[in-house]
């Protein structure tokens, strides 16, 4: 048995779980976390509350839909106070639930304020001191809140203050075209907030295919009331309980009952004693670590959205994981592995591996085979035909290089593709693989047989003759 000393700040997806295999692994381990239960800000105040509303926006649109098919329902009666306490129950089950993981694994949980001492110790709540001969720094990420804003008070909302629920403002006004303006702005619009959206760049989702943004795009514009793309906030003030917004770009002055501030998170390691350590912050606050995650102290590792990248909470856990196969002296596996992301709108964008964004900066020789939805009989079927998939492929090779996928579940479908890359697969692999008929999988299939043009429900003249 390991019977390092381990101890892990921060018990979001990243901490519980490397946690919870050191602990498998035999390791003493403590888990630290503010919080009074674990599961971190993605538990709490992130991921599965946002998804819980997501849903309730997936329902809601579903029913004004339904009327194309021939079915009506009365509008929807919201009420606001029975969706916060059923979120508060679905995150109060998943904590419980983590709570019971930690008694059955032996992993001591503590709520309070970490604080190290030195390379060797840390203290709670500057109170008791604790000892160890491992750290595992997994304290995650806050909203950036811009101080063009502070003068707003309540009436900005960030990605955490949103969820609450505490009103559904008239005119909202989201500040960033990400992920997560998006995604908050969706669950307003659809429970009745008039929402516009504006973004510096000349894009939704920056970095992302456009092509995969295009159907969400065309369903946004019809779904808030405006998109407003080149454009900064540059004076806010408040005006009879609204907020006045004046627009860098030619924009009228507009009114809003509350801000959405979306633009980017920061990590949380302000405050942890490490200048105590050797552990080096770099200008923009994140921790810095080389290919083991290691710190400029030997004792201490950092993971997840405290060492920048890709700021997800299975990018987290999959650190934690590469953590402790070190720790345990087992072989870590040097691989690199595809990191999928999911946008949780309506309809959803999914991807992994090379984009063709990517390849094209790089000037990097691909071909690209996709399949429309509106060709998937199963798309036809839920009425949602708005999506589409498409493989990133190596001309040489014809290895399986990223993946993309827009559509109702594309979250659900990205998996497989995951899968393909990092284990070498060509097209060729997917384009025989037997996907079930009528589902969204088999867009996968049928996407990779349009590679070589013997796709069953689209004509593509094949740039080739080759047999799969």
């Amino acid at each position: 048995m390991n019977k390092k000393r381990v101890i892990v700040l921060g018990a979001g997806p990243g901490g519980y779980t490397a946690a919870f295999l050191a602990a498998d692994r035999g390791m003493n381990v403590t888990l630290i976390d503010e919080n009074l239960n674990p599961g971190g800000v993605c538990l709490h105040k992130g991921c599965i509350p946002s998804k819980s509303l997501l849903h309730l926006s997936r329902l809601i649109e579903e029913t004004r839909h339904a009327e194309v098919c021939g079915v009506k329902f009365h509008p929807p009666e919201i009420d606001l106070d029975r969706i916060r306490e059923w979120n508060r129950e679905v995150i109060s089950k998943m904590a419980n639930g983590l709570s019971t993981l930690c008694k059955q694994r032996g992993v001591e949980f503590i709520s309070g304020r970490a604080h190290f001492l030195d390379g060797n110790s840390l203290s709670i709540n500057n109170k008791d001191r604790i000892f160890f001969d491992h750290c595992i720094i997994a304290t995650g990420s806050q909203p950036t809140c811009p101080s063009l804003f502070s003068n707003i008070g309540n009436h900005a909302l960030t990605s955490t203050t949103a969820l609450d629920l505490e009103n559904i403002p008239e005119r909202l006004l989201v500040v960033g075209g990400g992920y997560i303006g998006l995604e908050m702005g969706t669950v307003y619009s659809s429970l009745g907030s008039q929402v516009t959206v504006v973004e510096m760049t000349g894009d939704l989702l920056a970095g992302v295919d456009r092509d995969l943004v295009r159907p969400l795009f065309t369903r946004l514009k019809s779904k808030f009331e405006n998109i407003f793309l080149n454009t900064q906030v540059v004076f806010c003030e408040m005006q009879n309980n609204q907020v006045a917004v004046q627009f860098n770009s030619g924009i009228e002055n507009t009114c809003y009952d509350r801000i959405l501030l979306a633009v980017g998170r920061r990590p949380n390691t302000v405050d942890l004693g490490l200048e105590s350590t050797k552990v080096e912050i770099n200008d923009k606050g994140f921790i810095q670590v080389d290919d083991r995650f290691q710190t400029g102290e030997p004792s201490i590792s950092a993971i997840g959205d405290v060492v920048g990248g890709a700021m997800l909470a299975h990018k987290a856990s999959a650190d934690g994981k590469k953590v402790i196969a070190i720790l345990a002296d087992s072989r870590s596996s040097k691989k690199t592995s595809s990191i999928p992301a999911v946008v949780f709108t309506d309809p959803e964008i999914a991807w992994c591996g090379l984009t063709e964004t990517e390849a094209i900066n790089d000037d990097r020789k691909i071909q690209v085979a996709k399949f429309p939805w509106g060709a998937s009989g199963r798309a036809q079927t839920l009425g949602r035909p708005d999506g589409v998939t498409k493989l990133i492929i190596d001309p040489k090779t014809e290895q399986v290089l990223g993946a993309g996928v827009t559509g109702v579940g594309a979250g659900e479908l990205i998996g497989e593709c995951v899968l393909a890359i990092n284990n070498g697969l060509k097209v060729k692999d997917l384009a025989n693989s037997i996907h079930p008929h009528p589902t969204l999988s088999e867009t996968l299939m049928e996407c990779a047989e349009s590679f070589y043009g013997e796709a069953t429900h689209i004509y593509k003249r094949p740039k080739k003759q080759q047999s799969v």
